[in-house]
């Protein structure tokens, strides 16, 4: 290819190629034997394609909208300093263990005028993520940890057992 006043201009060769390969590609298409589904084929796939793309690309819309929509409710619940019921604090605060722990059934929450009490037993790779996680929740205004920490498992029955996937 060689450049003619500052644009590409094609040479022959590269101009026969690319005929050729036009050629082809109507030849493949073409064909009166197989051309109609081939063509058809084609056609299917570009459909599939195009519906997967709007499909995720409405995906992902929704979901920065649903994500744009919890954090300005998550803003507006810290700034105007609403408080939540006990009852709806303690279900936070189990639902946020069940995210960090792997064994929250070995875990007692309750909440008393949005001081949280958190007995039980815990393994200590994931207290101060459990810890941390519970303090942050909105409308808890304490933690009170009495719970026992344990660096294995050992011979504590509510630490045995398959620990669940924490996804």
């Amino acid at each position: 290819m060689r450049v003619k006043h500052g644009r590409p201009m094609i040479t022959g060769a590269a101009l026969t190629i690319v005929g050729v390969g036009a050629g082809m590609l109507a030849e493949y298409l073409l064909d009166p034997d197989q051309g109609r589904a081939r063509r058809a084929r084609m056609r299917d796939k570009s459909s599939r394609s195009r519906r997967r793309m709007a499909s995720g690309l409405s995906g992902m819309s929704q979901d920065a909208a649903n994500h744009g929509r919890g954090l300005v409710m998550g803003m507006r619940y810290r700034v105007t300093g609403r408080s939540a019921d006990d009852a709806v604090l303690h279900d936070r605060v189990r639902a946020e263990l069940g995210r960090h722990v792997s064994h929250p059934h070995a875990l007692q929450v309750r909440v008393d005028g949005g001081i949280v009490t958190l007995t039980g037993d815990v393994l200590a790779a994931e207290e101060k993520a459990a810890r941390r996680a519970v303090k942050r929740i909105p409308g808890v205004k304490g933690v009170h940890e009495q719970w026992n920490v344990h660096e294995e498992p050992g011979d504590v029955p509510t630490l045995q057992g398959t620990a669940r996937s924490k996804s």
